[in-house]
């Protein structure tokens, strides 16, 4: 696809495909889907499908802020045949955080026109490319937490999500990166690395969200080292909402045995 047709083909309806994966909690050798991350893929047939080639060009073209608005919109509309109690974790730049200066009620509008409660919400911070305003950034996420939405932090220990962005977010999730997670069963050094991120999340009242976790021994792992919320593929992949609605009512009636 041509660039100067990329970015059009992203941003017109239908270009975002919203996809859901589930992230459980884990106890006592159960778990149950308490919510859902909502994900984003790229046009259909094009090389801008993948999620992290579709982030990748947007951030190149500086076009954050108007692909979340896409992305969330979408994510929304399709997520309004999930059931009520299950939480919505929605990925936003920390760049459209501080510069979007609509972006609190071009969010809360969507909400209300999708007929989902902000108690609902969780906004998950991403960023690859600061700075940003972070006055504005600060002043936004005050917003969003008046309204009653949660604030997670996404890739803890990579990147951006170092130990100034946790002191300024204060988060109430505190998102474990794969990187860590995967292995983390025969690795001391990842195990330590976790506990850290753990005590940490104490300290703020924040909870620990693993990601990756791909199988049982991972699993119990992280469960020993006390996290108790995970994603990843050992539960399931990331699917249509349809698919995702109707596993949370089965998680909810039968807990998986592990």
């Amino acid at each position: 696809m041509p660039d100067h047709r990329a970015l059009d083909a992203i941003l017109l309806p239908g270009g975002i495909l919203p996809v859901f994966q589930p992230i459980c909690a884990v106890a006592g050798g159960r778990h149950t889907i308490t919510g859902y991350e909502c994900l984003s893929r790229g046009p259909r047939g094009t090389n801008l499908e993948a999620a992290n080639v579709l982030f990748d060009y947007v951030r190149l073209k500086r076009e954050e802020s108007a692909v979340d608005r896409v992305c969330i919109r979408a994510a929304l509309v399709a997520a309004r045949i999930l059931p009520l109690q299950a939480r919505l974790c929605i990925n936003v730049h920390a760049s459209t955080l501080g510069r979007d200066a609509g972006f609190v009620d071009f969010l809360r509008n969507t909400m209300d026109d999708c007929g989902i409660g902000m108690n609902r919400l969780t906004v998950e911070v991403v960023e690859h490319a600061p700075p940003w305003d972070d006055l504005a950034f600060l002043a936004t996420l005050d917003r969003l937490r008046m309204l009653g939405v949660a604030i997670a932090l996404d890739d803890v220990g990579l990147g951006q999500s170092n130990f100034k962005m946790l002191l300024d977010v204060r988060p109430d999730y505190m998102k474990i990166d794969r990187y860590f997670v995967v292995r983390c069963a025969e690795d001391p050094d990842r195990q330590a690395v976790i506990e850290v991120v753990n005590g940490l999340a104490r300290h703020f009242g924040a909870q620990v969200i693993a990601e990756g976790v791909e199988d049982l021994a991972t699993l119990q792992t992280l469960e020993r080292l006390g996290i108790g919320l995970m994603q990843g593929f050992y539960f399931s992949r990331p699917m249509e909402a349809l698919a995702a609605g109707a596993m949370y009512g089965a998680s909810r009636a039968y807990p998986v045995a592990l």
